[in-house]
């Protein structure tokens, strides 16, 4: 089967959309892994895996219950070191670009290397993004940086593009886990016509015309996670 990321850059090319739907091991539990994944939307084609918070226990513990019940690729979205499972397909190696604290950008970066190397993981470097979604995020406390606002579109431009020159394999805009304000369109379509990368976009999405709208400014995955836990999210 195709690595995670070339059929992430397959799909981008062919123009096919693709979903993720995000678990948190912390609220998810793990003898109802085969309901919920009978009731996740039918156009899901990833399940990410992670949260600010959770253990690392809690994520093992979540993947293999996961990856017993499915074929889609299961993808880790860590919020710090420690939430590393061999038992994933891959892990999105994530750099918070939008913020300046050192050890989002590379201190926590450099001390999951004795674990993953222990690992098959496939590794996807990341370039992480927060978009002010009009609340405070989990990410902002645990990472103790501010998101950008979503009127300096150029500023976010300019730092996706950062991100690329890095050698960033993927761009992920988070307007963080229940936002009130997706990612906006406009933001979207200036960041995917910089940066000719896939892009991830999360945060916010709660309806079908929201989601068709990440799509339209160019969005390649959208990713809904408390919209899904909370049942207002149809397809």
């Amino acid at each position: 089967m195709p690595k995670v990321l070339e059929e992430i850059i397959t799909a981008e090319k062919a123009g096919t959309k693709m979903l993720a739907v995000l678990i948190d091991p912390e609220k998810f539990d793990c003898s109802t892994a085969q309901k919920f994944l009978r009731e996740m939307p039918f156009l899901t084609t990833h399940i990410f895996i992670g949260g600010s918070t959770c253990t690392p226990e809690a994520v093992e513990e979540c993947t293999k219950a996961i990856k017993a019940e499915t074929h889609l690729p299961v993808v880790l979205f860590p919020g710090d070191h420690q939430q590393i499972s061999g038992k994933a397909d891959a892990l999105l190696f994530l750099s918070l670009l939008s913020g300046r604290n050192p050890d989002y950008l590379i201190g926590q970066q450099v001390r999951s290397v004795p674990l993953i190397s222990k690992t098959r993981l496939e590794i996807i470097p990341t370039a992480y993004l927060l978009i002010d979604g009009g609340k405070e995020t989990a990410v902002q406390r645990a990472s103790k940086t501010q998101p950008l606002p979503q009127k300096d579109v150029q500023q976010i431009v300019d730092t996706a593009m950062a991100g690329k020159y890095m050698g960033k394999r993927l761009i992920y805009l988070e307007a963080g886990s229940g936002a009130n304000i997706p990612v906006a369109a406009g933001i979207i379509s200036a960041v995917k016509e910089a940066v000719q990368l896939p892009v991830i976009v999360g945060g916010g999405i709660r309806t079908k015309e929201q989601l068709e709208a990440a799509y339209r400014a160019g969005a390649n995955m959208v990713v809904i996670g408390t919209a899904f836990e909370k049942g207002y999210f149809f397809l």
